[in-house]
């Protein structure tokens, strides 16, 4: 659980990067010397820059979920596993148990209808 908490700080972290990144580009812009052209263009490259690594954090994102949810798969399946190999453990013992209790019972009839017949 520790790491889906990381995980969401590191999300929020990144997210609060990227904003502020965002602001901050856009009031150097609005504040620099320069025509409305050159204005333009910057923030064009700045805005591009931006939406590049937004999807690569997104990008980034995406695989630590895969990844996230074929390790839970994996553990899943593990746990189930275990919990069929238990029950056939348990199914045999039963098995065992009750051949045993059936041969006890037997050996008692036996024993009682010979000192019967004594």
């Amino acid at each position: 659980m520790a790491s889906n908490d990381s995980g969401a700080e590191m999300g929020a972290f990144f997210a609060g990067v990227l904003i502020g990144g965002l602001i901050g580009a856009a009031t150097a812009l609005l504040l620099a010397p320069q025509s409305g052209e050159e204005t333009r263009k910057q923030i064009s490259r700045t805005s591009n820059e931006f939406r590049d690594r937004a999807q690569d954090t997104l990008e980034d994102a995406r695989e630590r979920a895969e990844a996230t949810i074929a390790d839970a798969r994996r553990r899943a399946e593990r746990i189930i596993e275990e919990a069929r190999e238990r029950a056939e453990r348990i199914i045999q013992e039963a098995r065992t148990s009750v051949e045993q209790a059936t041969q006890d019972a037997k050996a008692a009839a036996e024993r009682a209808a010979t000192s019967g017949e004594g």
